[in-house]
């Protein structure tokens, strides 16, 4: 996922607004399941990663780095730095 964002902003040219929602929102609806996950709603299944950033921008400068601080999957955190 950072590669994607990476290469979004700085290949194609994307804000990195742009990019989180192409790769989140937007790519669950191109496989039909825009309703189940893709964003952060009551209903839809909870993965996500928490970052200690002070920007969401920061998300498509460091891919490769591991800078995750808490991952959840179906709302129960599995990793914690």
């Amino acid at each position: 996922m950072p590669i994607s964002l990476a290469m979004a902003c700085t290949q194609m040219k994307m804000p990195p607004v742009e990019a989180i929602t192409a790769v989140t929102i937007n790519a669950a609806y191109r496989v039909a399941r825009g309703s189940q996950i893709g964003s952060l709603e009551r209903g839809k299944r909870a993965d996500f990663v928490v970052y200690d950033w002070r920007d969401y921008v920061e998300l498509s400068y460091f891919s490769g780095v591991q800078l995750a601080k808490t991952v959840y999957v179906e709302g129960q955190s599995v990793f914690e730095s």
